[in-house]
């Protein structure tokens, strides 16, 4: 019985959190997004404005078109692809955001027969 009673103030105590989401203020701006590509850890930096979305990355930039779905979720293309995986449009979905971050989870939009449909997650902060 006291565990039913424990279980249930828990149960009600995080059904009121509500995750902070104010994706707004993401959609235009200039961005830095680290990620750990084998054992280093690698910064790249973006600018999206008005649809469209520019990267560098590794002495590389980048050109992306930016379609909002709704508040929180877009679609990004690659405008001049040079491979078959660049041609891959990727679903972007904002999952929190605080002032100046906001933490997200992307997937390729058409998942690929024979292959597991991988969702990955990241970090971006706001820098303008």
């Amino acid at each position: 019985m006291r565990f039913l009673l424990v279980f249930l103030s828990l149960f009600l105590c995080t059904s009121c959190y509500n995750v902070e989401r104010n994706c707004q203020d993401f959609k235009n701006g200039s961005f830095e997004f680290e990620q750990l590509l084998g054992t280093e850890i690698i910064t790249s930096t973006f600018t999206r404005q008005d649809g469209i979305a520019i990267e560098h990355f590794q002495n590389k930039v980048d050109t992306f078109s930016v379609r909002w779905i709704n508040e929180c979720e877009y679609i990004m293309r690659k405008l001049h692809p040079k491979t078959p995986y660049d041609e891959e449009a990727l679903h972007f979905k904002i999952l929190s955001t605080t002032k100046d971050t906001y933490t997200f989870e992307y997937k390729m939009v058409v998942k690929k027969e024979n292959q597991a449909h991988t969702v990955k997650k990241g970090t971006v902060r706001k820098v303008k």
